[in-house]
């Protein structure tokens, strides 16, 4: 494929490879779970094994929905015998809701990629492609998603990394994927020193995995905190902007994002720092109403990296994202422009 890649400069977890990629009849999946700890990749060799693995969060953030993508291209391999159009047509349509269903909150995200593979699919069969033509045509436009993907969010980073004064200090949360490495590249480019503050982000810990990894190997200065400093840090250590990604950006501005978001989008409010969300607004939810908040095992709220830190008998609640309201929100940070909470739907003019 010839193309500029976008992932040039990036932490080795945010090189395509190591996010999700098909090849030979597999899907290979960085395991966000336990990397930097033990670097470990899991394979799927079937679409159900590519949905498992979203929702058992093998990857997260932007990974499932590149995930998704080349999953499309396992499904494609798996039907290269199928010559019945109208089967295969089915088949490929039934692999694209198991992807993108695999997790509740993100679904109709989710399914803008895969229809969109699948329709490219669909389009090659009516014209009376069978075969590895599909599988690469499925692959081919993951790689392009991917790519165009990344070159979106570069643009997002460089916004976003134009707010941040030079040797400022950056609160983050959870892993915002794509994004992080693009405002440190951003940052790079504009000659900007700064500090990065990342809670930890438990259960999973993806703030002091991932987003601090991301942070170290780029060469940036990185602390982690516990869950619980943030409003304390603001106070202690200054913070000059807040910033997170987004599951789900509704038309009237609230930011539905990894649980904790919202309890330092208050703090960010009360000591007077900006917070900066990135992503796009997404017109399949015109309201909160829409959004369905992931409920998800509340074992894993008693457990630390696999193991139980509470007496058998003690409850739990896990759900994985909250919602942040617009009047929280600084801006909504896009790949055209930032707009305020309250004209998400700009973005769409």
């Amino acid at each position: 494929m010839n193309f500029e890649r976008q992932d040039q400069g990036l932490a080795f977890l945010q090189r395509y490879e190591n996010v999700a990629w098909y090849e030979n009849g597999t899907v290979r999946l960085l395991d966000r779970r336990i990397y930097p700890i033990r670097t470990e990749h899991v394979t799927c060799d079937s679409v159900q094994a590519v949905a498992d693995a979203i929702r058992d969060m093998v990857t997260q953030s932007e990974g499932p929905y590149a995930a998704a993508a080349m999953g499309m291209a396992l499904a494609a391999n798996r039907l290269e015998g199928e010559r019945d159009p109208e089967r295969l047509k089915s088949a490929l349509r039934q692999a694209a809701y198991t992807l993108s269903h695999a997790r509740p909150t993100t679904s109709a995200q989710m399914e803008g990629i895969v229809s969109g593979s699948c329709d490219v699919l669909c389009g090659l069969i009516d014209r009376g492609e069978r075969g590895e033509v599909l599988t690469e045509a499925a692959f081919r436009f993951a790689v392009e998603y991917l790519n165009g993907n990344y070159a979106r969010y570069a643009r997002i980073g460089a916004l976003l990394a134009e707010q941040i004064p030079d040797g400022g200090t950056v609160m983050t949360q959870c892993f915002g994927g794509t994004v992080v490495g693009m405002i440190l590249r951003a940052c790079r480019e504009q000659g900007k020193t700064i500090r990065v503050l990342c809670p930890e982000t438990r259960p999973y810990c993806q703030g002091a995995r991932l987003t601090a990894s991301v942070v170290c190997d780029m060469g940036f200065d990185v602390r982690v905190i516990t869950d619980n400093m943030p409003a304390w840090a603001m106070h202690e250590l200054g913070v000059d902007l807040f910033t997170s990604a987004s599951d789900v950006i509704t038309l009237d501005g609230h930011v539905v994002n990894k649980v904790g978001t919202l309890q330092i989008a208050l703090a960010a409010k009360h000591f007077g720092v900006p917070y900066y969300v990135t992503g796009t607004p997404d017109p399949k939810h015109r309201d909160i109403s829409t959004v369905t908040i992931e409920q998800r095992d509340p074992q894993q709220v008693k457990e630390l990296l696999g193991t139980q830190i509470t007496m058998e008998g003690v409850g739990g609640w896990y759900p994985a994202f909250d919602i942040t309201p617009p009047e929280l929100v600084t801006g909504i940070v896009t790949e055209k422009e930032i707009y305020k909470p309250e004209e998400a739907g700009k973005y769409f003019s």
